[in-house]
């Protein structure tokens, strides 16, 4: 455990993470290319990236079964080919949105089986406090699958065209399936003793399990939260609010996309340390991330005309702490499960955020499309992506998010009081503790 060997592995599965990441914010850079090259209109463009996070989402539970049975190496290569061929559809499409959507598809498959599996491997590698920091490195450094797409990607695309640009995406994914292949085990000795004589009957028995505890439900609330506003920021509507509505050029607007990957670098430890020091704070850190993302876009929406770029510049780096602490709900998931169970727990959660990302995703081009008619029924000219359209589309993420929010709360009250009834461990609202902690200094100062 914790050997330069488990550092190895870990390398090698995170580097199939990052190209996963790479193909599936490949869309975010794209997303004004592909609606000139197939003639859609914004609500076709959220569906080309919903049908994609509808795939990964539904596949994150079967996943986490088969995971729980086979082991994630298997996964993480069968994910990368998958991968390997849903993007090179993409790429020799013919102008006819179908096919994409059947890449687009594709892509989604292969991505949900990669993260989950990643996951899943560290307990097998890694002990003590350092694991939910090498969980928050794990998060974070697969975030650079964005930055690829949002630079070399991008440049690729502008410079030499799609076709280019989305068989080189695939290229990587061939590599990565190469070093896992190469590198990868699924523990030290092999495969996880845990999974050996798992049939198919336990695993139900298991997901049935997973589901019916509170901690799981509180994982994955606590990533529905506070992944999802990101994730629709990076994966598709980010780059046409920047460039569209805030007056951006695409350069800049991918280089926003490397500053909200940035930012979660940054923060993925500090977050992974404050977890693993509170383990019995880590909602208060989920609900903290929720009113910083919920403030910083109320002043951005709200402001009288057309905001500054500096506040985009805020709204990113506050969307970029949400992604490492969307990661706080897998540790979640760690704490309330067995190790037998733990790749359906991680699944459960998983879906949480990606959930929340395709509803708000499709509703936002279908507020853009609906506002856009209007303007153009009363005589104005077509403006799909204007500050104010996005005004009112974003608002979206207050519904969704907000009753979100609400479930965060009341499972937690459920899993104290199950922590309370099975362990004695009773915890108290956030200002009682604080408030103890200060009397407690006042009597020993004084």
């Amino acid at each position: 455990m914790n050997s330069s060997r488990a550092w190895l592995v870990w390398g090698a599965a995170v580097v199939a993470y990052v190209v996963a990441v790479l193909q599936r914010s490949s869309l975010g850079v794209s997303g004004v290319e592909a609606q000139h090259i197939f003639g859609i209109s914004a609500s076709t463009l959220s569906t080309l990236a919903v049908v994609q996070l509808i795939v990964y989402a539904g596949l994150q539970i079967p996943v986490g079964v088969l995971l729980d049975r086979v082991g994630p190496r298997a996964l993480i290569v069968a994910g990368g080919v998958l991968l390997v061929v849903g993007q090179s559809v993409v790429a020799l499409a013919p102008p006819h949105i179908g096919v994409a959507i059947v890449g687009r598809v594709l892509v989604g498959a292969g991505d949900a089986m990669t993260f989950i599996s990643v996951i899943r491997l560290l307990p097998a590698w890694f002990r003590g406090p350092i694991l939910p920091q090498i969980s928050q490195w794990t998060g974070n450094v697969g975030q650079l699958g964005q930055v690829l797409s949002a630079v070399p990607l991008s440049i690729v695309l502008h410079g030499s065209g799609w076709q280019p640009a989305f068989l080189g995406a695939a290229g990587l994914s061939v590599v990565a399936v190469v070093l896992v292949v190469v590198v990868v085990r699924d523990s030290p000795l092999g495969r996880p003793a845990e999974s050996a004589g798992t049939t198919w009957r336990d695993a139900g028995r298991q997901l049935g399990e997973s589901i019916r505890r509170p901690g799981t439900r509180l994982g994955f609330w606590s990533h529905f939260v506070t992944q999802s506003s990101g994730t629709v920021f990076s994966l598709l509507w980010g780059v046409p609010f920047l460039v569209g509505a805030l007056g951006f050029t695409a350069t800049q607007a991918s280089g926003m996309l490397t500053l909200l990957v940035a930012s979660g670098v940054v923060a993925g430890p500090v977050l992974g340390l404050l977890t693993a020091r509170y383990p019995l704070r880590r909602s208060n850190l989920v609900l903290g991330i929720v009113a910083a993302l919920g403030i910083t876009w109320t002043v951005l929406l709200a402001w009288p005309g057309q905001p500054p770029q500096w506040l985009a510049f805020v709204l990113v780096v506050v969307l970029g702490v949400g992604g490492p602490g969307s990661l706080i709900g897998f540790d979640f998931a760690r704490s309330f499960n067995p190790m037998r169970s733990l790749g359906v727990a991680n699944g459960i959660v998983n879906v949480g955020g990606f959930l929340a990302s395709f509803v708000m995703m499709f509703l936002i081009g279908v507020v853009l499309d609906q506002l856009d008619a209007a303007r153009v029924a009363g005589g104005a000219p077509s403006d799909l992506f204007s500050f104010e359209s996005f005004r009112v589309a974003f608002l979206v993420q207050y519904v969704v998010v907000g009753g979100g929010v609400v479930c965060l709360v009341l499972e937690r009250r459920r899993t104290r009081r199950l922590l309370h009834l099975e362990e004695g461990i009773q915890v108290a609202p956030l200002w009682v503790a604080l408030n103890r902690r200060w009397q407690t200094r006042r009597r020993r100062s004084s």
